[in-house]
């Protein structure tokens, strides 16, 4: 689990605050998941690396807010994220609008005025949205569009986001992958629920679960999978509490609720109940020593997550593997194969 370095933001505001200077040369960056460039600053006798390349030529200070296009306006998350942002040092500058299954024109409508209420630019031209961006939060929802925006955002040399789920489908997820090493895009993708802080209090206590059980509501879908829309949020938690290494996932109804269970090559159970309004789970270790959580502080993983990418624009270190949203998006594909299919299907 990773949190945001604050200790070494703070003394790099104080650092610069007192002592600014000029942004040295911008160095060659090599490693191939962060953005080409990094600018380097001077503080006292050290370097600071910002990942962020700016298109402005002024100072770059740690405490400077980083400007964000945000894409995709068929979602809550844009206007929950949106209000969220000022307060980790994030400003979103223009959003990318349009017409999805999950959002009509009467919606995009209202939600561009809830937007331009917050001063954000609402745009239907990719361009305009993502001109002068430092970073970028795909936020479509419509699963089955990220691919095809996120091609068009891994070649802007920016930090990406991506909203979840990954993609509608594991083959499109691993294109994604494909496309982002081919560009050299740092980026990062997960639910928030990821950053639930009674989850994650259940994780600390229980630290090598034999089986695990996650339970939330499942939206249907206006187009494709709810399993795979709505289900990621429960799989999720699953994978924090677990952690990798599911080889097939069963699911079916059971008393008019859709009940996934998937198996791990090790004799690890994860069970993913889709039967309520309300999140939560328990975690259980081989001796049958039990820990239950339930995710009672309403929305503040939604904060907690915005921290999360702020966090990541400024340190260039995605706070979850990617490892980890594949094998996430692979149950959940193999989750709604099995439904369909009434047989256990592999990851």
């Amino acid at each position: 689990m990773t949190f945001p370095i604050e200790p070494l933001i703070v003394c790099a505001q104080r650092a610069m605050s007192a002592m600014a200077g000029p942004p040295r040369t911008a160095l060659p960056y090599v490693a191939t998941r962060l953005p080409s460039t990094r600018l380097r600053l001077r503080v006292g006798t050290t370097s600071v690396y910002n990942p962020i390349e700016r298109s402005r030529h002024s100072e770059l200070t740690m405490d400077t807010d980083i400007r964000v296009a945000l894409i995709g306006l068929d979602t809550s998350h844009t206007e929950q994220f949106s209000r969220r942002m000022p307060a980790n040092g994030l400003r979103p500058t223009r959003c990318l609008a349009f017409v999805t299954p999950f959002q009509d024109a009467a919606g995009i409508a209202e939600r561009t005025r809830t937007l331009e209420g917050m001063g954000v630019e609402v745009t239907d031209d990719f361009d305009r949205a993502i001109g002068d961006c430092d970073a970028v939060m795909v936020e479509i929802n419509d699963p089955s569009l990220h691919l095809e925006y996120f091609r068009r955002c891994a070649g802007l040399g920016k930090p990406v986001f991506v909203d979840k789920p990954l993609a509608d489908t594991i083959a499109n997820g691993r294109a994604m992958v494909e496309v982002a090493a081919k560009n050299g895009t740092n980026w990062f993708s997960c639910s928030p629920l990821r950053f639930a802080a009674e989850m994650l209090e259940a994780a600390n206590r229980m630290r090598s679960p034999h089986e695990a059980t996650a339970w939330g509501p499942l939206g249907k879908a206006p187009a494709g999978s709810s399993i795979v829309w709505y289900g990621v949020h429960v799989f999720e938690m699953l994978n924090r509490l677990l952690g990798r290494g599911a080889k097939s996932v069963h699911a079916a109804e059971e008393n008019g609720e859709v009940v996934a269970v998937a198996e791990f090559a090790d004799g690890r159970r994860a069970r993913a109940q889709f039967t309520s309004k309300s999140y939560g789970g328990t975690a259980r270790d081989a001796a049958g020593a039990e820990v239950r959580f339930d995710v009672t502080s309403g929305s503040a993983f939604y904060g907690a997550l915005v921290s999360q990418v702020a966090a990541f624009f400024r340190t260039g270190t995605p706070p979850v593997a990617l490892d980890d949203t594949i094998e996430i998006m692979a149950m959940l594909d193999a989750g709604e194969r099995s439904y369909q299919s009434g047989r256990a299907e592999p990851v």
